[in-house]
């Protein structure tokens, strides 16, 4: 009496799962494993500079959001940069920047700041339109009232960009 290996077993599957696998990311359009997913005929994608439009203008804000911006598309959805007319395309201004007091205390000081960054963005796609939007991503990170803002402005700002940055590539090309 001959009993079936289960390691056996799995080692035959194991091949045809990735195989399977395969050939299913192929059929839904140009897929990569950070989970975007754009059109197969899609090849370049335009990033226009992000002017800060805001009320309190930051020095930092606009290159450090629309490089991460930039670097985002350019390594995670496989495309080509291009200055203008890519086959997808974002541009939008950063419209609101600000601080403000949150967590108030019993002597009316506030024990936390809120920096708050608002981003308008449009996103274009040549090969699918259905997939256009016009939006506004706002995030926002608590630092301690008694820090200098000056001095941790550009870790905020990077880190909050992070997180708008992982927003929009999440609508753009991620749908979800």
């Amino acid at each position: 009496m001959t009993l079936n290996n289960p390691r056996h077993t799995e080692r035959n599957l194991l091949p045809a799962l990735v195989i399977f696998l395969v050939f299913l990311c192929e059929g839904c359009g140009v897929y990569s494993f950070t989970g975007a997913s754009v059109p197969p005929e899609a090849k370049t994608i335009s990033v226009a500079y992000f002017q800060d439009r805001s009320p309190l203008v930051q020095p930092l804000l606009s290159p450090t959001f629309t490089n991460m911006l930039r670097d985002k598309f350019v390594n995670e959805a496989n495309l080509d940069m291009v200055e203008s007319n890519g086959d997808l395309s974002l541009d939008g201004e950063i419209i609101d920047y600000k601080t403000t007091p949150v967590a108030i205390q019993g002597n009316q000081t506030a024990a936390l700041n809120r920096l708050t960054i608002t981003v308008n963005v449009r996103y274009f796609n040549k090969f699918e339109p259905d997939k256009n939007f016009e939006q506004k991503f706002t995030e926002f990170l608590d630092y301690p009232s008694d820090a200098d803002l000056n001095s941790i402005a550009g870790d905020l700002i990077k880190r909050i960009s992070e997180i708008l940055v992982t927003d929009i590539f999440n609508k753009a090309v991620v749908n979800w």
